[in-house]
C-alpha cells in the first residue's frame, strides 16, 4: 500500500509541477474511463430494455455490480501481466477491435426500445434478451469484455505513470458505478464526446503496438 501511495504523491506531483507527460497520460485515462463507463451503461440498458420492469431493474443493477467487481478484479493483476512478453503487443490489437466495435456502436442503428432507467440506449443496435436468464447472461458476458477492454486500455495509456494507473483503475471503477447513467445520456446527446474518445483509444492502441514489440524487455522483436 505504501508503494502504491508513494507512485500517485509522485505522478500527481508531476501533473501540479508541469509535466506535460503527465498530463497528457492523466488526460487519456479519464477519456478513456468517461467513455467506456458511459458505454456500459449503454450495453446493458439495451439488453435488458425488453424486460418487466422490475426484472429490468435487477438485471441493470447485476450488470452495474458485475462491472465494479470484474473491474477491480482485472485491476489487480493487470500490472503484473504487463510483464509479460507479447501481452502489450497482444492488448494493442485487442483495443484495435474495441475501437470498431465501438465505431459500429456509434452509427444510430435503433434496435432497442431501451430502457428508461438508462438514458441514451435507444440506438445501441442491440436487441433486447427475450428472458431474466439469458438477459443476466448477456450482460454478464458484456461485462467481461468490457472491463478487460477498460482496464487494458487504462494500462496502456498509463504503463510509465504507476500512480496515475492506479487512479485511473480507481476512477474507473468509481465512474462505473456512479455516474455511468449520466454519462451514457451525454454521450448519446454529443456525439463528438465519443468520436473524441475513440481517437484516443485509438491512440493508445497504436502505441501499445509499438511499444509491444520494440520494448526490450517484454517486447515481441525480443523474440526474434
Amino acid at each position: 500500500m505504501s508503494e502504491f501511495w508513494s507512485h500517485i504523491v509522485m505522478d500527481f506531483s508531476g501533473l501540479f509541477a508541469g509535466d506535460a507527460a503527465a498530463w497528457f497520460a492523466f488526460g487519456q485515462v479519464l477519456m478513456i474511463d468517461i467513455l467506456l463507463a458511459g458505454d456500459n451503461a449503454i450495453v446493458v440498458g439495451a439488453l435488458a430494455a425488453g424486460l418487466p420492469a422490475d426484472q429490468r431493474r435487477k438485471v441493470i443493477l447485476i450488470g452495474i455490480i458485475a462491472a465494479l467487481v470484474l473491474r477491480i478484479a482485472f485491476a489487480l493483476v493487470v500490472t503484473q501481466l504487463m510483464q509479460i512478453v507479447g501481452l502489450i503487443f497482444a492488448g494493442g490489437l485487442l483495443l484495435l477491435w474495441v475501437s470498431w466495435k465501438m465505431y459500429r456502436e456509434l452509427q444510430p442503428a435503433g434496435g432497442s426500445p431501451g430502457s428508461p432507467e438508462v438514458e441514451g440506449d435507444e440506438n445501441s443496435g442491440l436487441k433486447p434478451a427475450k428472458s431474466f436468464a439469458s438477459a443476466a447472461w448477456a450482460v454478464a458476458v458484456a461485462d467481461v469484455s468490457m472491463s478487460l477492454d477498460n482496464v487494458l486500455a487504462v494500462a496502456g495509456a498509463a504503463r510509465e505513470h504507476p500512480g496515475i494507473l492506479i487512479v485511473g483503475l480507481i476512477l474507473a471503477v468509481a465512474l462505473m458505478g456512479v455516474a455511468a447513467n449520466f454519462i451514457a445520456k451525454y454521450i448519446e446527446r454529443y456525439r463528438w464526446i465519443a468520436y473524441f474518445g475513440l481517437l484516443v483509444i485509438l491512440y493508445v492502441a497504436g502505441k501499445m503496438i509499438y511499444d509491444g514489440f520494440v520494448d526490450p524487455v517484454v517486447g515481441v522483436g525480443t523474440l526474434f
